[in-house]
């Protein structure tokens, strides 16, 4: 019997704030929710970002005086708004009005003359140049003469061409919600991101622990650029040219693999399958089919699959830029026609455009087999059946689209139709486009949906693009179009795209509908979604997610109804837990999970035999399993 891999738990952070219990997406259609959800949300942000306290769990202003959800967002509203999604870098983060720069300083003596200056001995230069003469003054000075000139390198500042960015909420440093000393951004993302997932679960991990066996545990998770903050490869790359000193931790605390190191180290103790997959743009997807292959095969009961990139640097935004992939400055100003830019706008997908904004950001997904959700009354937002990933074939251009995403889709799309019905893809589906919000990707992804869209019969085919609120947060980027397609299935709502004024018109729309207004689907439920992602180097991937509603017929046709019956009064209890996690994280609790050195593992203890092997921590073996895969070879 085929297994189910079934989404029970997500979250993270993006610029829109907290992922779980769907927070981030409602950010993104606030105008389209009731008052009581929009309040709510709004309060859970003031407090992330440091504008509102708890106190006695009642929310309170910096004088001490309570306020109720219509206060804060009546108080701090406009604020909450402006310090979220796509905008301007802010200074905490990086100056991008004066990024730090080293300039090249020729100097030479008057008239071609020698001339001196006094250092210290212990900083001259190892081997001394040849046309340099050194006097010793004292103990410690020396006088210089330089005979022939020489070269400087002198601290300057000068602004970045690009200026905006999908930073976290302002005010949200997740390195202060536990003890982070050295940890590059990126792996603090993670540690408060998969955190977040587990604990959206409803369930204590380690009851979901006791009913698996340690192997059948696995995490994927990975980051595209590695970690380049001066707490990983960046101060690593840099010290050498700024004199100073690599640390132990900086390099390590750099691969691109440490996001499941934390996670197995720090948050499960997991002993089980690793992996840190990247394809670029579309590593998320790559996780996730890992996870999808382990659970169908039986080879894996739950997986943690995920991404956390953190890649606002100067050297980030540099290097895109000089490949003419950024939207910047005065790209934005071309577009608008005017002076002032507005950097909140700065992502546009589909509409006129000029380039991509970086972005950060951690997510994170528990997925289980069907057997094991419904043995542990786990509450289901959806199912990951498929992805499909195809690269391009020969290429001129690494960064250019190629004819791989049309595989992708088409398999999509046709895998869709065998398991919900081709009615259901043809007038209860929709797409979150990769939307990457440069000129090239609003014509080449809008022509390959559309004709996906008419090989398979699919008219006014709804497409979201969730960069147009958090930008492009490479690795982690298909991870946000999952927890913003989840909460559609939630609210039923495809979120219009309100960066744009209108639909670029070189884009193709002969099949698909694009909209710059949320578009409410209660009168034809969404059922399907198809996240689409690109990447550079030909990493193509597309992946077919049902909605809730979905999973639980086709668990109450496999369990039958007094099976599934049972498992939903079990799930309430789940529910009320999940419930409760989220009420405390709204006043500020985020409990973050990080075990530095708990419940290690002496090796000595582990007892082994021909039939498995009993690991401490561990309620239930590992049992070998019987292999007869060549039987009929030998």
């Amino acid at each position: 019997m085929s297994r189910l891999p079934v989404i029970v738990g997500f979250g993270g952070y993006n610029a829109a704030g907290r992922s779980s219990f769907h927070h981030a997406f409602r950010r993104t259609v606030l105008e389209s929710l009731p008052d009581a959800e929009r309040q709510q949300t709004l309060a859970g942000l003031a407090v992330l970002m440091k504008l509102v306290k708890v106190e006695n769990g009642e929310y309170r202003d910096a004088d001490g005086q309570p306020l109720d959800l219509a206060a804060i967002e009546q108080r701090f509203g406009e604020q909450i708004v402006a310090g979220t999604l796509v905008r301007r870098i802010e200074k905490t983060h990086l100056d991008v009005d004066a990024a730090h720069w080293q300039k090249n300083l020729t100097v030479t003596g008057e008239a071609g003359k020698p001339f001196s200056f006094i250092t210290l001995a212990k900083q001259l230069p190892e081997p001394l140049p040849t046309d340099w003469v050194v006097e010793p003054l004292n103990d410690s000075d020396v006088l210089v003469t330089v005979y022939d000139g020489c070269d400087l390198k002198v601290d300057s500042y000068r602004a970045l061409p690009v200026k905006s960015a999908g930073q976290l909420p302002t005010g949200f440093e997740p390195g202060e919600h536990y003890a982070s000393r050295f940890h590059p951004r990126g792996l603090q993302l993670t540690i408060v991101a998969a955190t977040d997932a587990l604990r959206s679960t409803g369930i204590e991990w380690s009851e979901i622990v006791n009913r698996v066996q340690p192997d059948e545990i696995a995490v994927f998770a990975s980051s595209a650029m590695s970690q380049l903050d001066d707490n990983s490869f960046g101060g690593v790359m840099q010290s050498r040219l700024k004199g100073n000193r690599v640390s132990a931790k900086q390099l390590p605390l750099g691969l691109n693999s440490m996001p499941a190191d934390f996670i197995n180290a720090y948050i499960l103790g997991s002993v089980g399958t690793t992996g840190a997959i990247t394809g670029a743009c579309a590593s998320f997807l790559y996780n996730l089919q890992k996870a999808i292959d382990l659970i169908d095969s039986g080879k894996a009961r739950v997986v943690l699959v995920g991404n956390a990139e953190a890649p606002i640097t100067a050297e980030c935004i540099e290097g895109y830029g000089a490949m003419s992939a950024l939207a910047t400055e005065d790209g934005l100003r071309s577009i608008e026609g005017q002076d002032d830019v507005d950097f909140r706008r700065a992502s546009r997908p589909f509409g006129q455009n000029c380039g991509f904004t970086l972005a950060e950001s951690g997510q994170f997904f528990v997925l289980m087999d069907d057997a094991l959700a419904i043995e542990l009354g786990a509450d289901i937002h959806g199912a990951a059946t498929d992805v499909f990933i195809n690269a391009d074939g020969f290429k001129k251009s690494i960064s250019a689209p190629g004819p791989g995403n049309y595989l992708t889709m088409a398999k999509a799309v046709h895998a869709a139709m065998q398991i919900v019905g081709p009615e259901a893809v043809h007038g209860r589906s929709f797409v979150h486009a990769h939307g990457s919000s440069t000129p090239a990707n609003r014509v080449t992804e809008s022509e390959l949906l559309d004709r996906v869209a008419g090989a398979f019969g699919i008219a006014d085919w709804p497409v979201a693009a969730a960069k147009a609120f958090v930008g492009h947060s490479l690795a982690s980027a298909s991870a946000d179009q999952l927890a913003f397609a989840l909460g559609s299935f939630k609210y039923q709502i495809v979120p219009g795209i309100k960066t744009i004024d209108a639909v670029a018109s070189d884009v193709h729309q002969q099949h698909l509908r694009f909209s710059t207004r949320d578009i409410p689907r209660q009168d034809q439920p969404l059922e399907v979604c198809f996240i689409n992602s690109k990447g550079f180097g030909g990493n193509n991937a597309s992946a077919v997610i049902l909605a809730p509603a979905v999973v639980e017929r086709m668990l109450q046709k496999r369990y039958g109804d007094a099976v599934y019956a049972d498992y939903c009064q079990r799930r309430e209890q789940t529910r009320a837990a999940a419930s409760a996690y989220d009420q405390r994280v709204l006043k500020g609790q985020l409990e973050v999970i990080y075990n530095f050195g708990h419940g290690m593992i002496e090796e000595a203890q582990l007892e082994l035999s021909e039939d498995g092997i009993r690991i401490p921590g561990f309620s239930q073996p590992l049992t070998f399993k019987a292999d007869r895969r060549f039987e009929d070879m030998l």
